[in-house]
């Protein structure tokens, strides 16, 4: 691989926006690009087997394994956060739902001053991302990337899932991601011959591959800072294999780090709110008091039932299971482990729903680190639209050194509120007839917890994130203080510098957000060829 002294894009974060954009930017062969990530190749077979992320828990080098600071109104637990370190980031670790949010989101946005981002404005990116199995409509695309398929071989007892929802009022939809999202159903699946289908294998490899000379992939490569002259981005400093080196772009720089990691650079290259980089001697160049600020999270509390039949993935043997994929590509090993679920509102006149389920057919704790040796089934409840935000700072000047993650889940009353009456209406799905041949015990929150106090307290006891942090480098308007990056993901104030990941959302989204950040790259990489 022949490396340039300089490039004209030098891309930070080979995620599933970062991978986007350098295939959108590669479509030009004149372009140099170089392509930046921390973590190691994809190469593990577990990331290739849609319910291998199962396996990647606290010891996987796919994996920060971020820890939050103690969140004060959740007993001063601090929380797990997972995060991609690899070739495809997050969306080859995480669980595959293609997903995309209520319209009212993107409409919302455009509401806020940011042109060109209403859902009208987005959905030609969503359908030209998008390659869905099912065929084309006005709301999906075909020939795109990603590949969007139905789910092989799902556990009958989601199917069961899906009929109780019904038994209780909610509606079945087919579709998740079209002209209504309230509604029960399963969901469709970052797939491509059950297999995986992350960015580094939607985007990233073919860019690569079509563009051999010009684009260039290194992983390994810690970035510890943004090179400025002035007031202008001419670099980066990163770390490979224990040396230093420096990578220099005649264009732009854009920073694809995420929800955490790109607040975090910024903040070290002297980019954030100066009071706090001073107070870990950094010295300030630029005060810009949204970078790290706004972060939102989907927050989850499950419900634990135990199950009477061999139905559930607990008493599936984990060889025979193995061996069924590698030979049939049938059985667990297909699934996304999340296999079924919906959008609720909890209460009447809202503009979208605001809570979502995911229905997993085994018994899932602790992320999956902590193995029950039961048989069962799992309905995480999500809030969706939380009113708490919370901040990401640093700890030191170190780049080696993660961040500290302040969630602050749960500041405000109605996101507890929003989350025990969703946990009140998972519950009542859960006790319908549907599940009569399945339901054992409940064991969380357990037949003890029947007041809303006594909910509230398992809440604050046993709710986790469902990772969708976004937010810590906001999109906004020159009337906004607060706005880290304009419409077009340029960094405020500098020029040769773009932000383009989940943490750009003004807004968290209703729903998963792979899908979501893939669209924002496509959607930046749009504006970047003057295509508007």
């Amino acid at each position: 691989m022949r490396l340039y002294d300089s490039y004209d894009y030098v891309i930070i974060g080979a995620g599933s926006a970062g991978s986007t954009i350098a295939n959108r930017l590669g479509e030009d062969y004149r372009l140099r690009i170089l392509i930046l990530e921390a973590g190691p190749p994809d190469s593990s077979f577990l990331l290739k087997m849609p319910a291998g992320f199962a396996s990647l828990g606290d010891k996987s080098p796919y994996n920060w394994r971020y820890e939050t600071v103690p969140q004060v109104h959740c007993n001063n637990r601090r929380m797990y956060w997972p995060r991609g370190k690899t070739l495809g980031g997050s969306s080859s670790i995480n669980a595959m739902l293609y997903v995309r949010g209520n319209a009212w989101d993107y409409d919302h946005w455009r509401q806020l001053g940011n042109q060109g981002w209403s859902y009208e404005d987005v959905l030609p990116f969503f359908r030209k991302a998008e390659n869905n199995e099912r065929g084309a409509d006005a709301f999906h695309g075909t020939g795109g990337p990603l590949n969007v398929a139905d789910q092989a071989d799902p556990a009958r007892i989601s199917e069961a899932f899906v009929k109780a929802a019904e038994q209780a009022g909610h509606k079945r939809l087919a579709d998740f991601n079209g002209a209504v999202q309230e509604g029960v159903g399963q969901y469709q699946v970052t797939q491509k011959s059950q297999e995986r289908w992350s960015t580094a294998s939607a985007y990233l490899r073919p860019a690569v591959e079509r563009n051999k000379n010009n684009v260039h992939v290194i992983t390994g490569a810690l970035v510890e800072r943004i090179i400025l002259d002035k007031n202008h981005a001419m670099g980066v400093r990163y770390v490979v294999n224990g040396r230093d080196e420096v990578a220099r772009t005649d264009r732009e720089i854009i920073l694809c780090g995420g929800a955490v990691n790109s607040p975090q650079l910024l903040m070290l290259s002297g980019m954030g709110p100066a009071d706090h980089l001073k107070s870990v001697g950094i010295r300030p160049l630029f005060d810009i008091p949204g970078v790290g600020a706004n972060l939102q999270d989907h927050l989850d509390a499950a419900i634990l039932q135990g199950c009477k039949t061999n139905d559930t993935y607990d008493r599936r043997n984990k060889l025979w299971s193995l061996y069924q994929y590698k030979t049939r590509r049938k059985g667990p090993g297909t699934s996304p482990i999340a296999e079924t679920g919906g959008f609720l509102s909890t209460r009447s006149g809202l503009a979208a729903p605001d809570v979502q389920l995911h229905f997993i057919p085994a018994l899932v704790v602790d992320h999956g680190r902590t193995k029950l040796k039961k048989n069962g089934y799992t309905l995480h409840v999500c809030a969706l639209r939380p009113e708490s935000t919370g901040t990401i700072r640093l700890k030191s000047s170190d780049p080696k050194e993660h961040p500290l993650i302040d969630a602050n889940y749960l500041a405000e009353r109605k996101d507890l509120e929003t989350l025990k009456n969703g946990v009140k209406m998972g519950r009542d799905i859960l006790a319908q007839s549907g599940m009569d041949p399945y339901r054992a015990e409940e064991m969380e929150p357990g037949p003890a917890a029947k007041t809303d106090a006594e909910l509230e307290q398992w809440i604050r006891a046993r709710c986790e994130t469902i990772y969708h942090p976004v937010g810590t480098c906001k999109m906004g308007t020159d009337n906004d203080p607060m706005a880290v990056v304009d419409h077009e993901c340029r960094v405020r104030g500098i020029t040769g510098l773009r932000v383009v990941d989940a943490s750009v959302m003004p807004s968290l989204i209703g729903g998963n957000t792979n899908a979501p950040t893939i669209m924002i790259a496509e959607r930046v990489a749009s504006y970047m060829q003057g295509k508007g």
